[in-house]
């Protein structure tokens, strides 16, 4: 019976194992030289700074910073190849202190021959700014090289006297291109690769792995090689059998870390931009992450009070509704008045001038701590009070069919001000147009006539 494309070949395990050497792809693939290293243009172009201190054995203490599987392991290894230094690996998360100490020993053995160490620190965050301590004196010294990976923004996660004797490199994921690039070399490299299995891979299914890496590597050529173990040598990778193989793709979203800020700012700028498409996919992208919602709802409440305002009042009541509507429903139906609330939003007309009206009036107050209430707008609930000319001369705007009277309410030394100024879109328009009827009624001089007593007896505010 023919066998159908993309089924699984059944093959001895002594063949694959004949071709298969006991590392991982990844590992196996990893780059020996710096023009097989893939990715890092900017930094390691001829040319480069970084290349050019590599490449003539000058480095010095350094932090490596990007998302997984973007070489910074494999770069760390080469400054020790290219530097002729021994590389001395040291995890964060299972090492302490007191190995510290111990690979700061050997190193000043080391360098009584002549030789210096590379000191390569992954996961270098997990390490609290305490324990970064420990390598300062020997980074200082010159006793070790410091080589630091981390995928967390070392501004926040590396302590200051650290940060100031480091070089801080970014790396950026890599392009679909790129990681199609890797692909094609291992199932093309006999030797370290997956040459020998003499695979037939539709290009669909390169596309889709290229694809579902996410510019990670290291993912890429693990997907790879359990699709390899999946149809065996001769066998034929296609598109379903790179599903089969990735699984679950899960977003890269660093709940608590700095890329929870990054789309959070993401998704606050694509609502303050008008952009639905785009806020409803930073929305999705945190769900999907992980995300408690209440995040999502408390930085959409704050967006509508500080860019829509009163352009659109209703906003802010949808936005606090939808939070509401999600506490009642939960997960999954909860979601529906969150996306709601983010279409509302992004689609309102947009104004910031209560936010500014805020500040104004905030600055105003820092400036003018103590001025003293006029004594016409005081409240005169007792006799002496009324003597002493609390309240004299209050008119009760309701006294006139316009409900509007002329009169000032603010301190002396700020008479005149004018903190708010409404936007020209959506019911801020409306404002406006009462504010120039105000000021027109201002400017003609409108008093309360015949009903000055009506104001005057009134005691209450």
């Amino acid at each position: 019976m023919p066998e159908r494309r993309g089924q699984r070949r059944p093959a001895g395990p002594s063949l694959f194992a004949a071709v298969a050497p006991p590392q991982p792809l990844a590992a196996r693939m990893r780059p020996r030289t710096l023009d097989e290293f893939v990715g890092q243009r900017h930094l390691l172009a001829p040319g480069k700074p970084l290349r050019e201190s590599i490449a003539n054995g000058t480095v010095s203490s350094m932090v490596f910073w990007g998302p997984p599987g973007t070489g910074k392991t494999t770069l760390a290894r080469l400054v020790a190849v290219y530097t002729d230094r021994e590389f001395v690996s040291f995890s964060a998360v299972t090492e302490g202190v007191p190995r510290v100490r111990e690979i700061v020993r050997e190193a000043e053995l080391r360098l009584e021959t002549g030789r210096g160490t590379i000191l390569f620190a992954d996961e270098i965050h997990r390490f609290n700014k305490a324990q970064q301590d420990a390598f300062l004196p020997h980074v200082e010294a010159g006793t070790i090289t410091l080589i630091g990976a981390t995928t967390e923004n070392p501004s926040f996660e590396i302590n200051g006297a650290l940060l100031s004797r480091v070089r801080v490199f970014v790396l950026s994921a890599l392009t679909a291109d790129e990681v199609t690039g890797v692909i094609r070399t291992a199932l093309s490299d006999a030797d370290r690769g997956l040459g020998a299995l003499k695979l037939d891979v539709d290009d669909e299914a390169v596309a889709l792995l290229a694809h579902e890496a996410d510019g990670d590597v290291r993912r890429a050529l693990t997907i790879l090689e359990a699709a390899a173990l999946h149809v065996g040598p001769a066998g034929h990778v296609t598109e379903q059998v790179i599903r089969d193989a990735a699984q679950l793709r899960f977003a890269r979203y660093d709940k608590g870390g700095e890329e929870t800020y990054n789309i959070l700012s993401a998704f606050h700028k694509s609502l303050r931009g008008s952009d639905p498409q785009a806020a409803l996919y930073w929305m999705a992208r945190m769900l999907e992450g992980g995300q408690d919602p209440m995040v999502i709802f408390r930085r959409a409440i704050a967006m509508a009070a500080e860019d829509i305002g009163l352009a659109d009042p209703e906003a802010l009541k949808l936005a606090v509704a939808a939070r509401d509507a999600y506490h009642m429903l939960g997960a999954p139906e909860g979601y529906l008045p969150l996306a709601q609330m983010v279409i509302y939003l992004a689609t309102a007309p947009k104004s910031n001038s209560s936010a500014k009206a805020l500040s104004a009036a905030l600055e105003a107050a820092r400036e003018h701590p103590a001025e003293g209430v006029p004594m016409h707008i005081r409240n005169a609930p007792t006799p002496l009070m009324k003597e002493l000319g609390y309240h004299e001369g209050y008119q009760y705007a309701h006294a006139v069919p316009e409900a509007y009277i002329p009169q000032e309410y603010l301190p002396d030394a700020l008479a005149g001000s004018a903190f708010y100024a409404p936007g020209p879109f959506g019911f801020e328009k409306e404002i406006a147009k009462r504010l120039a009827w105000w000021e027109e009624l201002r400017r003609r001089g409108v008093t309360k006539g015949d009903a000055d007593d009506i104001g005057n007896h009134r005691t209450e505010d």
